[in-house]
């Protein structure tokens, strides 16, 4: 069973940097054809995808968020962290972290979430 548990500040003020790690176990993130993601969502909004980071290592944001956005991965301890720079209170959001699997052109979608975690931006 793959469990993802994200972990990081509550609250981070506008300006700064928010980080955020996601710690997975039961499961490589090396492992072909997974791919490990951010997404949000906003009080009373819907999900927003961030971005990913490939079994490969390779990265890919969305493009409303790529020039504030770096997702990097330890496989020695088999965690992907977030980084949002520049945040502002726009960006308070519940931060979720989920392993998605593609292979090709088809896209299985995201089978393991982690709880989440509310991360307020105070202005």
């Amino acid at each position: 069973q793959v469990q993802l548990q994200e972990s990081g500040p509550g609250l981070v003020k506008s300006s700064q940097t928010l980080s955020l790690t996601c710690t997975v176990s039961g499961g490589s993130i090396t492992t072909n054809y997974y791919y490990w993601s951010w997404i949000r969502q906003p009080p009373g909004k819907g999900l927003e995808w961030i971005g990913h980071i490939a079994y490969s290592g390779t990265t890919y944001y969305s493009p409303s968020l790529k020039s504030r956005t770096s997702i990097s991965r330890d496989t020695s301890k088999n965690q992907f962290t977030l980084q949002l720079s520049s945040v502002i209170p726009e960006d308070t959001a519940v931060y979720y972290c989920a392993r998605e699997k593609i292979v090709g052109r088809y896209d299985y979608g995201m089978d393991y979430w982690g709880k989440g975690t509310l991360v307020t931006v105070s202005s």
